[in-house]
């Protein structure tokens, strides 16, 4: 898995969509709104990536959140090829993913580990980035739609059924927002 879906949080959810029994098409969605924000760094990076030549494709693959933090914010000297170091980042970093997955793997056979509430885990996540936003922005309009929407949705699907609507109405609700986010401080 970690070699054919490079993203962590997908991966995650991966499991939880095989282990219900989740259709193509929700599977497929919920991946476009999990890893919907790898579009914005792709944009980003058409410039950097057009001469890439036959590293291209592998690279749009490959771009996760800690490759495009490093392309970007690391001062190459000028006798460095970028292209050659967007390719080793990129491939140092799959590389050191799939590693990773591997050793714990084994070591998950090997060693004794209770997973209860392991699956909380990723909630507890979501929820320490939200707080920290709400500390850092002076607008919380997003965080109150999102969280709003998410709740009619889940009295109204339930919880098996209600994460598409929820993410498919907050994205429009956000889209409408923007205008008003962008002129006040909310």
């Amino acid at each position: 898995m970690s070699t054919g879906i490079y993203a962590g949080s997908m991966q995650f959810v991966t499991i939880n969509l095989l282990s219900t029994g989740a259709s193509i098409i929700t599977t497929a969605i919920m991946t476009l709104m999990v890893n919907i924000r790898h579009l914005f760094y792709g944009i980003t990076m058409l410039e950097e990536y057009s001469e890439a030549g036959w590293r291209k494709p592998y690279l749009i693959f490959s771009l996760t959140d800690e490759t495009y933090s490093l392309i970007c914010s690391t001062d190459l000297p000028d006798d460095i090829n970028r292209k050659d170091y967007f390719f080793t980042v990129s491939l140092v970093n799959q590389l050191s993913w799939i590693a990773g997955s591997i050793i714990g793997s084994v070591l998950g056979n090997i060693i004794p580990f209770d997973t209860t509430g392991i699956d909380f885990a990723m909630t507890a996540l979501f929820v320490i980035i939200l707080l920290e936003q709400l500390e850092k922005s002076k607008q919380h309009l997003p965080a109150f739609t999102g969280f709003i929407i998410s709740i009619f949705c889940l009295l109204l699907f339930g919880p098996n059924q209600f994460l598409i609507p929820s993410m498919i109405l907050i994205t429009i609700a956000l889209f409408i927002e923007k205008k008003s986010l962008e002129r006040s401080d909310f």
